[in-house]
């Protein structure tokens, strides 16, 4: 929405890409924001990419970052673009070979799980065409053999091949893991692994393939490492994509026991509140919502918290007394955010602008150094205060130097002509 940050954005990463050495992650934050702030300057329709020419000078400026590509094809992927996604992902693959070190070519992990994620998505259907692409993708993975674009559904001989020789790899990787060297790539294996297996055998081999990963580490070094976190929530992903296959109970139980791990995941609070809606009542949720938040108070949990109670139509009594105990922990009294939801709530939910105003003014003695909050009491409370108590915020405001680019007594002369 705002072009001016997304420019800014977008020109930051790249100048984080010249200082730290190139990864994925920040190349996809650099095409996101070009993305959105070209689409907001431009009003570009779906079928135009305003990353692409980006994308080209930075895969000029190092031919061999095939993970660029990689992410590069993810991002044409979202836009709707598939046939270039596709065609993206081939050169890449087809590219590894040549590449000169063994370090590049490890890359070729990543690429495949993507491509082969990038065809799931774009499946519908047990049989469609992007399921068989995804196997065959896989295939070549799983086998060794030099990838080749899709022609035909793989044979159950190369299946064979491929399941065969992700058993070796993933073999292989065990006495890495347990040496407690766990990487992206290794990550990527084991996923791979476990979307052939779901997709050629069914859903509990590739959850199988999963729990067997999770075996090779040990349990106090799960909670230590980003990979295995994101490896849990695929785990989960996978239990999702399932749940009417499986027990309800056991998907419920692997998330609450994820939670255990990593209890500040926002991907397994929102696979637990849509599984409840399916196993539990809402007064369990609720109860388990508030064990979380006094065990483990994070602005996630309360976030969450908050977000089921007000979809679920929760009473104001609920809602108001989470905003409280939230704000009241010694740890989160300082969540500027918080502060601004609680804010909003009262004003676009509850519509009482005079418990508004005695949030702000509690928020800004609780965190006086937050511009944003300020300009709350100018761009949301202007009808509520005065313009004495306008004129006093800015004053305090300059004192802080938080200093407003528009002088209030403008905005104040306006409203009064208007009058």
């Amino acid at each position: 929405m705002r072009t001016d940050m997304m420019k800014f954005l977008c020109n930051a990463t790249l100048l984080c890409l010249t200082a730290f050495p190139r990864n994925y992650i920040l190349e996809e934050a650099v095409l996101v924001a070009e993305e959105l702030w070209n689409t907001k300057m431009n009003s570009c329709s779906c079928s135009v990419t305003p990353r692409r020419a980006l994308a080209k000078r930075l895969v000029k400026s190092n031919r061999q970052d095939v993970l660029l590509c990689g992410v590069y094809a993810r991002r044409e992927a979202a836009y709707g673009n598939i046939d270039h996604a596709r065609k993206v992902f081939d050169m890449a693959l087809a590219s590894i070979e040549g590449l000169p070190s063994q370090d590049l070519r490890s890359n070729t992990s990543l690429l495949y799980f993507w491509y082969a994620e990038m065809e799931m998505d774009n499946s519908s259907g047990s049989v469609s065409e992007s399921l068989l692409r995804a196997i065959h993708i896989l295939c070549c993975f799983g086998s060794g053999v030099k990838y080749t674009a899709f022609k035909c559904q793989p044979s159950n001989l190369q299946q064979l091949r491929a399941r065969q020789g992700f058993k070796e790899r993933i073999r292989i990787q065990r006495s890495t893991w347990a040496r407690g060297v766990i990487d992206d790539h290794s990550i990527a294996l084991i996923c791979s692994a476990a979307l052939f297996e779901e997709l050629t055998a069914g859903c509990v081999a590739g959850i199988d393939v999963l729990k067997q990963a999770f075996s090779m580490v040990l349990p106090e070094r799960r909670s230590q490492s980003y990979q295995l976190e994101f490896l849990f929530n695929y785990y989960v992903r996978m239990l999702r994509r399932h749940h009417v296959e499986l027990r309800l109970s056991e998907v419920w139980e692997s998330v609450v026991q994820g939670l255990q791990i990593y209890p500040y995941s926002p991907e397994l609070y929102d696979a637990l509140v849509e599984i409840s809606h399916l196993h539990t009542a809402s007064n369990k949720l609720r109860w388990m919502f508030d064990t979380y938040c006094q065990k483990n108070p994070s602005v996630i949990v309360w976030l969450f918290a908050l977000s089921y109670e007000m979809s679920r139509g929760g009473s104001q009594h609920r809602i108001r007394g989470l905003f409280e105990r939230a704000l009241g922990n010694e740890k989160l009294c300082n969540s500027v955010l918080l502060w601004r939801c609680y804010i909003a709530y009262e004003i676009n939910v509850e519509c009482n602008p005079s418990a508004a105003r005695r949030i702000f003014f509690r928020a800004i003695h609780a965190c006086p150094w937050s511009k944003k909050l300020w300009l709350d009491g100018f761009l949301k409370l202007h009808g509520v205060l005065s313009a004495k108590e306008l004129s006093d915020l800015q004053e305090v405001m300059q004192g802080k130097e938080l200093n407003l680019r528009t002088d209030v007594y403008e905005i104040l002369l306006q409203d009064e002509i208007q009058i």
